[in-house]
């Protein structure tokens, strides 16, 4: 039996040989690699509000040494708006203690209270237009009908007191609560377009503290006015019920009706004018 024969290998060209019984060389890691980092997170956070900060001090000290060139005096006021019972002059005059003011200073705020003081104006806008103009943009109340004897109501049921009431005496006359002026002028809207179909307008309309309503017809091609007693409650469903007696019965009668009574639950009862006695003619006397 022949025994096995070792043969030694040379090692390949070009590879060295690994030397027995000793361990791997790791590379070390450069100095660089090895020292920690350093943190610059802070400084970004940091950055952007000082830069505002920074940009902020110079627009504000930029606006300081412009204001002076830019701040011009006010050498306009321009007056818009459809106006009937106030005039430009009276708007001018009202607002001259404010005009001497600059473009950036002039009080705009208070110009507009002082406007809206004024009886006839209902709302008023002001506004700057560079570089020297101040616009003003009125809105005049709506005049529907009297108050009282000493003010008007506008179509939202505002009362005002314009100076001369005598030019609008033509308008019907509401009365009522101080509280209850936006209720007495809706409740005016309601039955006046109830009774318009009809021919019938509305002279006077009251409210009394009690809550009972009271209105008088305005004299007209349908005849004399004649007052309606409508009570406290459900004015519209009384109003229709009026309106369908008339039409059947009360049509050809109503010169010779006063007033007429609503406050029944299911009728209306009805004063009659008293007849006019005829005047007698004086017979003519001959003269010699």
């Amino acid at each position: 039996m022949q025994g096995a024969q070792l043969r030694h290998q040379p090692p390949a060209p070009g590879r060295k040989p690994v030397p027995r019984g000793a361990s791997r060389m790791v590379a070390k890691e450069p100095m660089s690699a090895r020292l920690p980092k350093a943190n610059f997170s802070f400084l970004k956070s940091l950055f952007w509000p000082v830069l505002l900060v920074v940009l902020g001090f110079g627009t504000y000290e930029g606006a300081q040494r412009l204001l002076p060139y830019a701040d011009r005096p006010i050498t306009k006021i321009a007056v818009q708006g459809d106006l009937s019972y106030i005039s430009q002059q009276a708007v001018q005059q009202r607002i001259a203690p404010y005009v001497a003011s600059s473009f950036f200073t002039i009080d705009l705020a208070g110009m507009r209270t002082e406007l809206e003081q004024m009886p006839w104006i209902a709302h008023a806008e002001v506004r700057r237009v560079w570089p020297d103009q101040v616009v003003i943009r009125l809105e005049e109340q709506l005049p529907v009908a009297r108050w009282g004897d000493e003010s008007l109501l506008n179509n939202q049921g505002q009362a005002f007191t314009p100076k001369e009431l005598a030019n609008y005496e033509h308008l019907p006359q509401l009365f009522g609560p101080q509280r209850a002026q936006q209720q007495v002028m809706q409740q005016y809207q309601v039955l006046s377009q109830m009774l318009r179909p009809l021919g019938f307008s509305i002279a006077r309309l009251e409210l009394r503290e009690r809550g009972s309503w009271f209105l008088t017809t305005g004299a007209g091609s349908s005849g004399p006015g004649i007052e309606l007693l409508l009570g406290r409650g459900n004015l519209v469903e009384k109003m229709r019920r009026f309106i369908a007696i008339y039409d059947k019965t009360l049509k050809d009668q109503i010169t010779n009706i006063a007033r007429i009574d609503l406050r029944y639950a299911n009728g209306l009862a009805v004063g009659w004018r008293e007849p006019v006695a005829p005047t007698t003619a004086q017979p003519a006397v001959a003269k010699n």
